[in-house]
């Protein structure tokens, strides 16, 4: 009779045992199905945050390239007035001036002759220097005479101000730009750099250097002037709109410069087509 009971009570035991056990299974499924469906939300809820906030980088990027296009169209058609202006106008006006003086020189006396011959030559080098400006000022005259055209005109120009002697080195075979907008583009870059180099470097050579290569051109630009400290000059409207247009057109813009050794600038452009 005993031992009936004892193995009544190790049944009951044994039955008590395996149903806390199961129990317990339940719980720790119970958590882990909550565990998992919080870290798949978790991932998802992380995942639509990074994506919108991908999308805005995305929108604020196009609107500043919509932007920086925008204003670039602008400045393009501005200068392109100004250079009508300078050819038509001015250089017209210029012209008359030195037929004018020419005309002087026969009538005067010996003894003006001299100086009225001067400002003649200096009008006409004036006429000369209105239309190489005219030139690199209206964007439908570079697509007419090309890149390396436009830049020895900048070139020649930069050299006849006699602020600056200018060197120009062309290399490897030319590659014609299917997209033309962005020949304006990089000449605009040059020029903007040449400007600052005139206003602020006080150099005395300028070089630079067009190579033209298989998937890319690289322009490099170097002047021996005063040069600054990069990383504490501030950030002018001259660097941003080079960067900026740079980025227009997908070009690697690198800028190098130490006080009292110069200023360089290396462009590397990947051709594109339209």
């Amino acid at each position: 009779m005993l031992y009936i009971w004892i193995s009544l009570y190790n049944s009951i035991q044994k039955t008590i045992s395996n149903e806390e056990i199961a129990l317990i299974s339940y719980v720790i499924f119970f958590f882990l199905i909550i565990i998992v469906v919080f870290v798949l939300f978790f991932i998802m809820f992380q995942k639509r945050k990074n994506q919108l906030l991908l999308d805005k980088i995305k929108q604020q990027k196009e609107f500043e390239e919509e932007l920086a296009k925008t204003q670039q169209e602008i400045q393009e058609e501005t200068l392109k007035h100004v250079g009508r202006e300078l050819h038509d106008n001015v250089g017209q006006m210029l012209v008359l001036a030195t037929m004018q003086m020419k005309s002087a020189v026969k009538v005067v006396g010996e003894e003006v002759k001299s100086k009225v011959a001067n400002a003649s030559q200096y009008l006409k080098e004036s006429l000369d220097e209105v239309r190489a400006l005219s030139k690199s000022l209206n964007s439908d005259v570079i697509f007419n005479l090309g890149f390396d055209a436009t830049v020895k005109n900048e070139i020649e120009r930069l050299n006849k101000s006699g602020l600056i002697q200018a060197n120009l080195t062309i290399n490897g075979d030319n590659v014609e730009f299917e997209n033309h907008k962005d020949e304006i583009i990089l000449f605009r870059i040059l020029q903007e750099f040449t400007s600052n180099t005139l206003k602020y470097a006080e150099a005395e050579h300028l070089n630079v250097e067009i190579n033209y290569h298989k998937e890319f051109l690289n322009i490099e630009v170097e002047d021996d002037g005063n040069g600054f400290d990069l990383a504490t000059a501030e950030q002018g409207s001259g660097m941003t709109n080079m960067k900026k247009r740079a980025e227009l057109i997908n070009a690697d813009f690198q800028l190098n410069t130490q006080p009292e050794n110069g200023t360089k600038l290396n462009l590397k452009y990947p051709y594109r087509t339209l």
